[in-house]
């Protein structure tokens, strides 16, 4: 799990708390989104410089912990 602490940000500054790839505004929610609509990594990556392979990753380990009813800390500001 520490791939996905050392990338996904739970911040209620940052994008109303809503869990978000560290360091931008991107939301897990958007990547897991353009996944789930057929969207290839690769696509992902270009349309999201920023972006690292690191972070998809992460985005789709905390969408199963969350599912999986895992602990998931919040980083408060």
């Amino acid at each position: 799990m520490m791939i996905l602490m050392d990338r996904i940000e739970l911040n209620p500054k940052v994008c109303n708390g809503k869990p978000v790839i560290k360091g931008t505004r991107i939301p897990v929610s958007v990547i897991l989104e353009q996944i789930a609509e057929g969207e290839t990594w690769d696509t992902l990556l270009t349309g999201y410089p920023e972006l690292k392979k690191k972070d998809i990753q992460a985005a789709l380990l905390y969408a199963r912990a969350s599912l999986d009813h895992k602990e998931i800390r919040a980083v408060h500001a």
